[in-house]
């Protein structure tokens, strides 16, 4: 099975632009990231929008909900991570720009097809949860399941999107797939339907809270902790469960603790609370509504005037949602006062995106984003197991 390092993240020479001497009269002789790095905030709005016009339709620039507002500004598409990425396949731009989180721009890479190439302007921008399942770590468990008399003919693996490309290409090639929080309940029918069990990760809590909306009791699963001995799970136990949560979770969602819920209630009666399905099952449960990015989204945009939210997600989106809503009568706050932002996704700035549309506008593309073929081949099958269910 491939490993990370197969997956490559180097700069590579596009082809002559047109433009490159105005880029370069523009950046001046230094042209390196941390010259960019050092402009003060809001010096690079301009040099991006001049930036955009030059490449006009070669570029694409997609904009996560998470994403800074002084970087999303500028996005041609705002979304979560899938709908951004088939947003990207459905364009016929040369160059996808991403501003979000290295998985994220792994998926584009394998959506999008061969003579694309897709960038990322910030190679730390990485996602905390993703890399809380390591290939090996994954392999590893699944030997151990096999040695327990559970292999592929009664375990599903499922990958939550926010995984790394050979992560969801282990799942590919085992007959399992990719989910979103948006369809991860038919994902697990569809699984149910086939084998008897469930191995899912990366998130434990959207695995959590999918299976028991299901039905399934907390008894019925169990948390692989990749740091243990067999995942610290007896071998009976394994065999007595319907679900194997991996022990991961998302740093930001993670944070709401069901007395945030309780605070909020008691300090703006009749207010709903809607979080996203990566808190915590104590969390979700007191809440009024779950949903993905998109659907909170929608909640609030379908509500009647005068409604009230606590949202419990990034505060970026938070915070757009209640600047969008308050023209129509609608409040929107954050659950947790203290704010919770997404450190990883805020490491893109427009300092990085700067330097990376000039650069492709001198005609050198930078952090481009590769996911090898054999990983690329078994990923796409997860992914596209995943269209074939409906949410």
């Amino acid at each position: 099975m491939a490993s990370l390092a197969e997956i490559v993240a180097a700069p590579a020479r596009a082809p002559e632009s047109p433009h490159r001497r105005i880029a370069e009269r523009e950046t001046g002789e230094s042209c390196s990231l941390e010259s960019y790095l050092a402009l003060p905030d809001r010096s690079a709005d301009r040099r991006i929008e001049q930036a955009r016009a030059a490449l006009g339709s070669s570029a694409v620039l997609l904009g996560h909900h998470y994403q800074r507002d002084e970087v999303i500004r500028f996005a041609d598409f705002t979304g979560d991570s899938y709908k951004l990425a088939k947003e990207a396949a459905g364009t016929n731009s040369r160059y996808v720009v991403f501003c979000g989180v290295h998985f994220m721009a792994e998926s584009a890479d394998i959506l999008v097809g061969a003579g694309r190439q897709v960038i990322l302007p910030d190679l730390n921008a990485g996602c905390s949860m993703a890399d809380m399942a390591e290939i090996g770590q994954v392999e590893n468990c699944w030997q151990s399941l096999e040695r327990a008399g559970l292999g592929g003919d009664e375990v599903m693996p499922i990958t939550y999107m926010n995984s790394a490309a050979d992560i969801k290409a282990f799942c590919g090639e085992r007959g399992g797939m990719a989910c979103t929080s948006s369809n991860a309940g038919a994902s697990f029918s569809w699984a149910f339907a086939r084998r008897s069990k469930i191995l899912f990760l990366p998130d434990q809590h959207l695995g959590r809270n999918t299976a028991y909306a299901m039905g399934i009791p907390l008894d019925k699963m169990a948390v692989w902790d990749p740091y243990q001995i067999h995942g610290g799970i007896s071998p009976a136990r394994l065999r007595d469960v319907s679900v194997i949560l991996w022990k991961g979770h998302c740093s930001v969602h993670q944070r709401f603790l069901p007395g945030h819920v309780d605070a909020v209630r008691a300090r703006h009666p009749g207010i709903q609370v809607i979080v996203h399905p990566e808190c915590r099952w104590e969390v979700c449960q007191k809440a009024d509504a779950l949903g993905s990015t998109e659907r909170l989204i929608r909640i609030v945009e379908e509500a009647p005037a005068g409604s009230s939210f606590a949202v419990g997600t990034e505060i970026h989106l938070v915070n757009r949602m209640a600047a969008r809503f308050a023209p129509q009568g609608k409040s929107v706050i954050t659950l947790d006062d203290t704010g919770c932002l997404c450190t990883t996704m805020y490491r893109i700035s427009p300092q990085h995106l700067a330097w990376a549309l000039e650069r492709l506008v001198a005609g050198e593309v930078v952090n481009r984003i590769q996911v090898r073929d054999d990983v690329k081949r078994w990923a796409r099958v997860a992914l596209d197991r995943m269209l074939e269910i409906k949410a």
